[in-house]
């Protein structure tokens, strides 16, 4: 292949992924692009490899041992030990069922998106490749069983968060390094608070998604937590009108808003001359505050359209955190009014002073 066809081949990989990140993530494709260019590519790629994983671990046409099996070629695909296009094309067809038109479309051209990967400098494909396999592996250990009835306790709700987000926080905390000396320095503390990044926006999706995840036949939900409340999480479907139910909610509500309380912490040590990036951070904490607040206000929801936010409370995110971007207490203040009447919890156990 010469240069004219490799520029070309690498042009239209690049075209293809910006163009599907819009229909696989409103959120994300809103934003990534106002991360620095290099990064805005590297972590856009990352998230479509992500969402490539979630894929197979959402499917509901695929046996668990087929998830395994498709676990462990993604793996060798993006380490690059086996062909993408044979990967896409056997996996697309297999995908029926609750799979997006959007997301297949993903998997069948994943040849496209690791065209991408592969262009990366080694230390970027470095932290792309570790994410990965922490996130393929977990997922295929919490496969097994389903998890029809929840997980333990809040413990195992961690480790669960741990494999499908909290390594996401690592991975950028190493790009973000990678991209900037100044952030560098701060490296230490940023990966103390990376996993915490990750978890907050995992748990709040989680609580959002209770009702979609019970359709799938699946529940992420910790069963200690429900137990002590007086639930059983086996009656799952009792749950919107129980005042029990209710309150281990609760519980799990300000666990999260605690994770992202330490989120902030996260994006406020990133300089203020990084605003692309804080803005990425920034954005995506806000928004999940703002869906705390839905559920907290309405525990008794019964899908997760009832407590979706609106565009306009979107908007009013993106302005306010642009707005206040260059002060840190004003932030914080910002945090703390947007939070206010979220049930607290005390500090993390994971936290290191």
């Amino acid at each position: 292949m010469n240069s004219v066809d490799t520029d070309a081949g690498n042009a239209d990989a690049l075209a293809y992924q910006e163009a599907i990140l819009q229909g696989v993530s409103r959120t994300f494709a809103l934003t990534i692009p106002q991360l620095p260019p290099a990064l805005r590519t590297v972590v856009g790629n990352a998230y479509l490899l992500c969402r490539i994983a979630d894929t197979i671990e959402d499917s509901d046409s695929l046996t668990i041992a087929e998830k395994r099996a498709y676990y462990d070629r993604f793996v060798a695909v993006v380490e690059g030990r086996a062909p993408a296009a044979e990967f896409g094309q056997d996996l697309a067809p297999r995908l029926q069922g609750s799979t997006l038109e959007a997301e297949r479309d993903l998997v069948w051209n994943a040849a496209r998106v690791l065209r991408v990967t592969h262009s990366f400098r080694e230390d970027d494909q470095t932290a792309l490749r570790r994410c990965i396999r922490i996130m393929s592996d977990g997922m295929e250990a919490f496969q097994e069983g389903q998890f029809t009835g929840g997980l333990r306790d809040e413990a195992h709700l961690d480790a669960y968060c741990y494999h499908v987000a909290g390594v996401v926080g690592e991975m950028l905390t190493q790009l973000f390094c990678a991209h900037s000396g100044e952030i560098a320095a701060r490296k230490d503390e940023l990966e103390r608070r990376a996993v915490s990044f990750g978890q907050g926006l995992q748990m709040t999706n989680i609580l959002k998604d209770i009702w979609d995840d019970k359709q799938r036949r699946v529940c992420w939900l910790p069963q200690v937590t429900f137990d002590r409340a007086g639930f059983d999480l086996g009656h799952l479907e009792e749950g919107p009108g129980d005042p029990a139910f209710q309150a281990a909610l609760g519980q799990l509500i300000g666990v999260a808003r605690r994770h992202l309380e330490v989120a902030l912490d996260y994006t406020l040590l990133i300089p203020k001359s990084e605003r692309g990036i804080r803005n990425f951070c920034l954005w995506a904490i806000g928004m999940a505050v703002l869906t705390l607040r839905k559920i907290n206000r309405q525990r008794g929801f019964t899908s997760g359209a009832e407590v979706k936010i609106s565009r306009r409370s979107v908007h009013a995110t993106v302005y306010l955190t642009t707005l206040l971007g260059w002060s840190n207490p004003l932030l914080r203040l910002a945090f703390r009014a947007a939070a206010a009447g979220l049930p607290r919890r005390p500090p993390l156990v994971s936290e290191n002073p």
